[in-house]
């Protein structure tokens, strides 16, 4: 990675919203040529300062300079002007155009008359720029066919196809398996080659160290440090981001002999086949495998989202009807979905309302809701869930990825959910909240509930599951007993044959 003048400068920047401050006298140069890193726990003020940065907000004080000239006006059309691309977190996408249309709205190529889009040049620019992150994308399909992590990875490509000096990355692997990080590591490194300055937020330290040269530190909106990585360590980052050392803890297993969740040859298409398991009380079942393998999709299948094509579903010895969420929520089924703001919360309506959803009949009677009978017991279930802040009438979508786990966590123990279906649970989530959902789910364990937790990160399976069933292109290639578990053995397993050895490599890594 090339190094030099300072490319970008951030000076004395405050924003504030009210009596809020979210930023308070920041202050950070980035390096021409260099990956700097932006961390801090959600709320730390790393999304304000991309805002401000890619001109979504303007600042209450201070201003931004590329290349030591200060960037004139605001709006996302200067910051495009200086040089500044944006990777946002939350996916920018118009689901009824295809994945080229999304790559170019808003600068089309048009053809030689300049009255028409040029659709096929779009397809071949939009080609061109996602092979070499994955050329499997068909440039000409709907983006609402794609997986999320592909959307992440068009996202992706549609801000490298900016010639931009500055290129501002907000969590951009979320949903990318260690592979797919590879892959984009290796595109980062060329970019950094050839001058461009990458502002790199994430909240997996591993990530963090592959990539940065240097990482800026903020905590409650203020500059805490400012550090070189290759002098420094992954606790002494975490200690600085959170104030506190995070307690370091390991796995408990509290899995009992009773079979509480029998699934036998469940079906969908290619992408559940003959899936056949069981899960027992107080057992947390991981699922592992590539993105494509099924994982999601099964899960969709238990929760009575979708409807299997054969197969049998038994929950605490009595047959499931299937495709039949209601039935699912009876028998004490509860999903935790993937893209959490899409399908897992109604983000302007109140935590209390949130919670309830799937439980309002217990607080309703005649057809009137009990609200101080519902106030009382979302209050008490918050707290105990150490929900931040313990406001159950703020909107839901003001609240951090954490707390709104914890709140839709919340709404299955109010429906009396016994079994828990977590997919990503920690997506999107800094490290210190990782660590809640983690105790959180062991104290559920305790207590005799039963999880499967599907997650991207082998990390995460490894800390938290007593056994990890293994999926490969639709079906179940193994499970793995918790004293038999490690990164190499779940890799050996998810990976086809053919690209067993470079997968191995990257998920070493990770």
């Amino acid at each position: 990675m090339t190094s030099g003048m300072d490319r970008l400068r951030l000076v004395d920047v405050e924003k504030s919203f009210g009596a809020l401050k979210a930023l308070d006298g920041v202050s950070m140069s980035v390096a021409r040529g260099s990956v700097h890193g932006l961390l801090g726990e959600n709320g730390a003020g790393k999304s304000t300062l991309l805002r401000i940065l890619s001109g979504v907000f303007e600042p209450s004080a201070g201003h931004v300079e590329i290349d030591g000239v200060r960037v004139v006006g605001h709006g996302p059309g200067a910051a495009r002007s200086a040089g500044i691309a944006m990777i946002h977190q939350e996916l920018q996408h118009v689901p009824e155009l295809t994945v080229a249309q999304n790559m170019f709205l808003g600068r089309p190529i048009r053809t030689a008359g300049g009255l028409l889009v040029d659709r096929r040049a779009q397809e071949r620019a939009a080609a061109a720029a996602l092979a070499p992150l994955d050329p499997s994308i068909d440039p000409s399909v709907s983006i609402r066919t794609l997986k999320v992590a592909q959307r992440q990875i068009v996202e992706i490509a549609r801000a490298m196809m900016e010639d931009a000096k500055v290129l501002a990355m907000d969590e951009p692997t979320s949903s990318l398996t260690p592979a797919e990080f590879e892959r984009l590591a290796v595109l980062i490194h060329d970019l950094s080659q050839k001058g461009v300055s990458v502002i790199y937020v994430s909240h997996k330290m591993d990530e963090v160290f592959r990539v940065c040269d240097r990482a800026t530190i903020l905590r409650d909106g203020r500059l805490v440090g400012d550090v070189v990585m290759k002098d420094t360590t992954e606790a002494e980052v975490i200690q600085r981001m959170v104030g506190r050392e995070l307690a370091t803890a390991h796995h408990q297993g509290f899995a009992r002999e009773e079979v509480v969740l029998d699934v036998s040859d469940l079906s969908r298409g290619s992408a559940v086949q003959d899936a056949s398991f069981q899960l027992r009380r107080g057992e947390v079942l991981g699922i592992s495998g590539l993105v494509g393998a099924g994982r999601t999709e099964l899960l969709r299948l238990l929760a009575g989202v979708d409807r299997p094509d054969k197969g049998t579903i038994t929950v605490q010895g009595k047959r499931l009807s299937l495709g039949n969420p209601r039935r699912a929520i009876a028998a004490g089924l509860g999903l935790l979905p993937e893209e959490r703001k899409r399908d897992g919360i109604v983000a302007r309506r109140s935590v209390r309302s949130n919670i309830a959803l799937s439980s309002m009949h217990k607080f309703s009677r005649f057809g009137f809701v009990r609200n101080r009978a519902l106030a009382e017991a979302s209050t008490k279930l918050m707290r105990e869930l150490n929900l931040r802040p313990l406001d159950i009438e703020k909107p839901i979508g003001t609240f951090s990825g954490g707390n709104q786990q914890k709140a839709i966590i919340g709404r299955w123990i109010a429906a009396g959910a016994s079994i828990l279906l977590f997919d990503e649970p920690t997506r999107g989530i800094d490290v210190g909240a990782k660590a809640e959902i983690y105790a959180l789910i062991e104290k559920l364990a305790a207590e005799g509930r039963s999880m499967i937790v599907v997650s991207s990160e082998l990390p995460e399976i490894l800390r938290v599951s007593d056994r990890v069933l293994v999926m490969r292109e639709g079906r179940i290639a193994g499970v793995i007993e918790r004293e038999d578990m490690s990164e190499e053995a779940i890799v050996a397993l998810a990976v086809p044959q053919s690209a067993k050895a470079s997968v191995s490599t990257s998920a070493s890594r990770s």
